[in-house]
């Protein structure tokens, strides 16, 4: 009988297989992700929701708009409570003493006691106005009952009925019966829609003064961008500009930078702040930071102007509110006060206005002028402004030389007596010789017996770069340009800036992209009043200003060509510059050709009649009484003394040596003798007409004999 084993145990090595063995490895599953709760993944999505930018610029356009109701309510709160208290009077009273003015102090306090006693008179009127009110109305029923029924007596009269005496009072009965049932109609929508045109109002308001939270307001505005200044932004400002001795001195005070800083004052379209910088920070470190100092006074850099005034270690600090600048500053009021003249010895040209918004003007007398800059920024203009209101003034007599003849000067012609237009050599040589001519009248009027009262003779060359540069040379070899003494325009200019502004003969000159070569040194620096549009450079602006209207904070390179198009730094005695200050900022009034000429048309009805001449008469023999009749022009007459400057001025070498001797025999010989009118002598328009007719009917009669 077999016997069944079985075994209980395992094998502790199984039997070897005969062959290879192939061993497979069982990587197991890993282990399921766990489960994110259901209030976690609803929590993710929410933050992602309301961190999405799209969420939060909406979220914040409600409450903004939300909250602009509220801030609106409590503006006008505000508005209406100052409105009937003197809450506003003691607020402006506890400023004025906090800042230590105390003349301002006295007249809130006066302004406040006067608010007081009016408003106790009202409230005592108020206590007799029921009375009078009531008898006002029984007087007023009375008469408009009597009014009507004398109306329908009248009526009846003309109708022959009885019943026409009660018409008119039974037409307005119903007339006020039509009103209450308008006002029963309209009353209910109106107290629907009325609460919300309310808050409508609330809204406008609030939204106007931005009255909301800082983090609910727009990106640009959150951004500070426009901000009002304060001293802490200042100091900050100064702070955070990269010196670190300014920086550290900050730290170390105790009162954390505002003893550093003056009055914020308001000043035209921005405010001006004094800074005492402390030991060991120069003003050239602050004004050389300048953009970055806008910057962090949330401006543009050419909103922020540097100045240094009298006192040690200060800056002044001019901060334009932000875009003032880039708004007009609105028209000449040459073009708007047509009843405008000008006195070329006590009058100030209205040029423009300063970055303080105050009306910038500027004195012409015995000044020579230079205005400059890069091209196409407003020189011409600028200079012109000058002119025409200078033209307003009949005394005033002007050569002009317009070297780039495009017609910017045209209006002139009848008003110049020289106009000479045109950018080539030969229109160079004419304005160098209409410069020396005006040396020979500088002389003549220099040799004048002493006390001589001369005209003032402006002589004006715009563009005058091409003077400079031109190559050309006379007969003798002299260059027309240059800057050496042989050079005939340079000389010219510089005899009248030596010696020209004692007998009222003054220069003026424009010129664009100044160097040395095209604006010589000595030319520039005999100009009393200096002025200069947008450059680029500062070795132009020295050029431009001089060297101390630029180590003083005048910065014309800093201007934006083309977007400050009309604004000139002007460095001169003839306009009001703040104390401690060698130049001002002046943005200029705009006057186009139009309105330019119109200008001139009022001047040339103030003046007798100018013959201009549009070139230099060279070599040729002259006719003594035609050149007479020119220059009186269509004035019946005209004075001697202006004659003779008028024929000096036409030809200096025929008759820049003429006295009233030599133009009384040319004028006694023609029969044409001068007179006296109103105490002083004169030439006669019609004599003189009258003697050259007949000088040439007698030459014709002479020709046919």
């Amino acid at each position: 009988m077999s016997e069944n084993v079985v075994r209980l145990y395992k094998d502790p090595e199984p039997p070897t297989p005969d062959g290879p063995v192939t061993t497979l490895t069982v990587v197991p599953d890993p282990p399921p992700a766990p489960v994110v709760p259901l209030w976690v993944r609803s929590g993710r999505a929410v933050k992602r929701i309301a961190t999405d930018e799209r969420t939060t610029t909406t979220a914040r356009a409600v409450a903004r708009h939300t909250l602009y109701v509220a801030g609106g309510a409590r503006i006008v709160a505000r508005r209406t409570w100052d409105g009937r208290t003197g809450a506003r009077y003691e607020r402006m009273l506890r400023a004025a003493e906090a800042a230590g003015n105390y003349e301002v102090a006295e007249e809130w306090e006066d302004r406040l006691q006067r608010f007081r006693e009016a408003r106790h008179r009202r409230r005592m009127d108020l206590l007799h106005s029921p009375v009078e009110v009531a008898r006002g109305a029984a007087v007023g029923t009375g008469m408009g009952i009597g009014v009507l029924v004398a109306l329908g007596i009248v009526m009846a009269l003309n109708t022959k009925e009885v019943g026409d005496v009660i018409t008119p009072l039974k037409a307005t009965v119903d007339f006020i019966a039509t009103l209450i049932r308008i006002v029963q109609v309209v009353w209910g929508p109106a107290l629907t829609i009325g609460p919300f045109l309310a808050l409508l109002a609330l809204w406008a308001v609030g939204s106007k003064q931005q009255a909301a939270p800082q983090w609910a307001l727009p990106a640009a505005v959150r951004s500070g961008e426009g901000e009002p200044i304060t001293p802490s932004i200042v100091v900050k400002a100064l702070r955070d500009l990269g010196v670190p001795a300014l920086r550290n001195a900050i730290k170390e005070m105790g009162d954390a930078g505002a003893s550093m800083l003056g009055p914020i004052r308001i000043a035209g379209c921005g405010v001006e702040v004094d800074v005492t910088l402390p030991s060991g920070v120069s003003t050239v470190e602050v004004q050389n930071r300048r953009r970055k100092l806008a910057e962090n006074l949330t401006r543009h850099e050419h909103e922020v102007f540097i100045t240094i005034p009298e006192a040690a270690r200060t800056v002044r600090l001019w901060i334009a509110d932000s875009g003032a600048l880039d708004e007009p500053i609105g028209p000449s009021p040459l073009v708007t006060d047509e009843t405008l003249t000008a006195n070329y010895k006590t009058g100030k040209a209205p040029w423009g206005q300063d970055l303080r918004g105050d009306a910038a003007m500027l004195s012409l007398y015995q000044r020579h002028v230079l205005v400059t800059g890069l091209s196409n920024q407003g020189k011409t203009v600028a200079l012109r402004s000058l002119a025409l209101w200078l033209a307003l003034d009949k005394s005033v007599q002007f050569l002009m030389g317009d070297l780039k003849g495009v017609g910017d000067w045209a209006m002139f012609d009848g008003l110049a007596t020289t106009l000479i237009q045109g950018p080539t050599d030969e229109h160079v040589i004419q304005v160098t010789e209409m410069v020396e001519g005006a040396v020979d009248e500088m002389n003549r009027r220099i040799q004048a017996p002493p006390g001589t009262v001369f005209p003032p003779l402006i002589v004006l060359v715009d563009e005058a770069q091409v003077a400079f540069m031109c190559p050309a040379k006379d007969e003798d070899k002299r260059p027309y340009g240059g800057s050496k003494a042989n050079s005939r325009y340079f000389m010219a200019v510089r005899k009248i800036h030596n010696q020209g502004r004692a007998v009222n003969v003054l220069m003026w000159q424009g010129t664009q992209d100044p160097t040395n070569e095209n604006l010589p040194k000595l030319v520039r620096e005999g100009a009393h009043t200096r002025a200069s549009l947008a450059l680029g450079t500062e070795s132009q602006a020295r050029m431009a200003l001089g060297d101390k209207a630029v180590d003083g904070g005048a910065a014309p390179n800093l201007l934006r060509p083309g977007l400050d198009r009309g604004t000139l730094v002007v460095a001169s005695d003839g306009i009001a510059i703040p104390a401690g200050q060698s130049s001002i900022t002046v943005r200029t009034h705009y006057i186009d050709d139009d309105a330019a000429e119109a200008i001139t048309d009022r001047a040339k009805a103030l003046r007798d009649g100018v013959t201009t001449l549009h070139a230099i008469e060279r070599g040729e023999e002259h006719d003594p009484l035609a050149d007479i009749a020119a220059v009186v022009g269509d004035a019946p007459r005209v004075r001697t003394k202006d004659v003779l400057a008028r024929l000096a001025t036409r030809n200096a070498d025929a008759y820049g040596g003429w006295s009233f001797i030599d133009l009384k025999r040319v004028l006694d010989d023609a029969g044409a003798e001068p007179y006296k009118s109103d105490g002083v002598m004169v030439v006669a328009r019609d004599r003189v007409a009258r003697a050259l007719a007949n000088r040439d009917t007698e030459g014709s009669a002479s020709a046919d004999g």
